[in-house]
């Protein structure tokens, strides 16, 4: 299976394609097996998308860095990123700053949120559908409802005023937003970043005179060891950093990961049996979905040493494809990759959904949370459903792939 090479003639990968938008697993199967080191000439990064290489390029920070950026426009310019965030952070400077949050996302500190996020999602379950929560109703998954929860609860975290709650979703969008052949972010998209940014330099302000019981005062708080070992308190621009990213990554996963689910059990209606029978099985049904329709794609780095990957040399300052929604799909890693399987060994592979390594999803366990309080109360609902699938819409981002629109019909 080893054909590998540099790049191949009819292989292609193009991850601001039309194509890739609509299907992105549609590509995966031939880079695997004929160009697992591929490099695109047109926008020149490498990527790399078998489970092996991409799980050790997720945990090897020395060889791939963090420190470049998060998108291919950002890496392609070479320049560290001057907005300390957590996600665009290498060893030693990233260790300090993860300790800090990872006590934010401890199981205790997830579990104790479950009172919150069963009544946020409640309350916009009951808006999405009203009164026609019963048969022959019809609501959009995404649009009325796994739009809405999930970046109030990680709002609502962050202690930001319900007003702008919802307008921080709409500045991500915005900013996450990509037209097919696009790279860099929109002049909308920065306006949008920058939008948010003062919103959440203005909070922290407030939240320095006025501390609450929120997240942004915890880290005004904090303390935090520097480089040099000095003990310092976090700056305004770092706490900004956290916020914006978590309130990205809050937003949009869930909301992804929930319109997947509509989609993949109505085209598996015998496994939403299944949780129908055993409520028990959401929690490995979620893992699956992570796997089998996994809401981010990719990991951009930057290589900081030639590195050789199958015979093939990535040159140093390169951009590199951690291609973690393919390495998901691996049939050496897998049996039966591409079957929907709620009953699957999980045992098999490591699960690469939420990266790996010490960049791994902060917020990988609240995820579960809301995603499993969800299906539960989808369940119920929806006991039986169909997808209205002449209006399903797919989105068309940086990173992220999913569905923006999901009409479903309840059926008796």
């Amino acid at each position: 299976m080893d054909v590998v090479g540099q790049s191949v003639a009819d292989v292609h990968f193009d991850p601001f394609s039309a194509d890739f938008y609509d299907d992105p697993h549609a590509c995966y199967p031939r880079l695997r097996a004929e160009a697992p080191v591929y490099y695109n000439q047109t926008y020149e990064f490498y990527a790399l998308s078998r489970h092996a290489d991409v799980a050790a390029g997720l945990k090897d920070f020395a060889t791939y860095s963090s420190a470049y950026g998060v998108d291919l426009g950002m890496v392609r310019r070479g320049e560290k990123v001057p907005a300390k965030m957590i996600i665009s952070l290498d060893p030693p400077e990233h260790r300090a700053m993860r300790s800090l949050v990872n006590k934010v996302f401890t199981p205790r500190a997830i579990e104790e949120l479950r009172a919150m996020v069963s009544d946020t999602v409640g309350r916009f379950l009951a808006a999405a559908v009203g009164d026609a929560g019963s048969e022959g109703s019809e609501f959009d998954v995404v649009q009325d409802f796994s739009a809405y929860f999930p970046v109030e609860v990680i709002t609502q975290m962050l202690g930001v005023p319900e007003r702008f709650r919802q307008q921080v979703r709409l500045w991500i969008d915005e900013s996450l937003h990509r037209e097919p052949g696009q790279i860099d972010i929109s002049e909308s998209g920065k306006q949008a970043m920058a939008e948010m940014w003062l919103m959440y330099y203005e909070l922290i302000q407030q939240r320095r005179d006025d501390p609450g019981d929120d997240m942004i005062s915890a880290l005004i708080a904090a303390e935090v060891q520097r480089e040099d070992g000095a003990v310092d308190r976090l700056r305004d621009s770092e706490i900004a950093g956290f916020a914006t990213l978590l309130g990205g990554a809050g937003a949009e996963t869930v909301t992804k990961l929930i319109g997947s689910a509509a989609v993949t059990f109505a085209r598996h209606p015998d496994q939403w049996q299944q949780l129908l029978a055993d409520r028990g099985k959401i929690g490995v049904a979620i893992e699956e979905l992570l796997r089998y329709d996994a809401p981010v794609q990719y990991n951009v780095r930057r290589s900081n040493v030639d590195v050789t990957v199958h015979g093939v040399t990535i040159p140093a300052g390169a951009p590199v494809f951690l291609l973690g929604a393919s390495a998901n799909r691996d049939p050496e890693a897998w049996t039966a990759p591409d079957t929907f399987d709620i009953n699957r060994d999980r045992s098999e592979a490591q699960y690469l959904a939420f990266g790996y390594g010490i960049h791994s999803c902060l917020g990988a366990a609240l995820a579960r949370l809301e995603s499993a309080i969800a299906l539960d109360k989808l369940l119920d609902l929806m006991p039986r459903y169909e997808v209205q699938w002449d209006r399903c819409r797919r989105v068309s981002m940086q990173n992220v792939s999913g569905w923006s629109h999901v009409p479903v019909r309840i059926l008796p």
